[in-house]
């Protein structure tokens, strides 16, 4: 299967907290790194969710927020990743960026080009990539 998300996360439920309506689920790349999702119930029962499970975490470029030099201020979104600018590919109005996370995963983002030059990004510059977890869509083998 092909899809068009830019980041294509491959791991285990490393956790998963069942709730009424949602539940949260932890999934913890092959690198060590982790994501968190917030999926329905429904979605947790149809796809056969569960602590160990193989999961693939889809998330799409531009829902991906960037900061730099942001330390000591706190977030709403779940996945707050911080890593290294690996690449940038420049277009006529965005430019993607490529960050490296500890663990080796990498996280992609579109921005404006008017945001790289605000944050300062060029290879080699700390940030961090905000993901809300209802941005995180799980998919699993059938």
């Amino acid at each position: 299967m092909s899809v068009s998300a830019r980041n294509v996360f491959k791991g285990k439920i490393s956790a998963l907290v069942d709730g009424s309506v949602n539940a949260e689920v932890e999934v913890t790349t092959t690198g060590g790194d982790r994501i968190v999702s917030i999926v329905t119930e429904g979605s947790v029962n149809a796809l056969g969710l569960a602590v160990g499970k193989e999961v693939v975490a889809y998330v799409k470029a531009p829902w991906v927020m960037l900061l730099t030099g942001l330390d000591g201020v706190r977030f709403s979104a779940r996945n707050q990743l911080r890593g290294t600018v690996s690449a940038l590919h420049k277009g006529a109005v965005n430019t993607e960026v490529a960050i490296t996370l500890a663990g080796g995963t990498v996280v992609y983002s579109v921005v404006t080009n008017e945001a790289i030059l605000e944050l300062g990004l060029k290879v080699g510059v700390e940030a961090s990539a905000l993901i809300k977890a209802s941005h995180v869509i799980l998919g699993v083998e059938a």
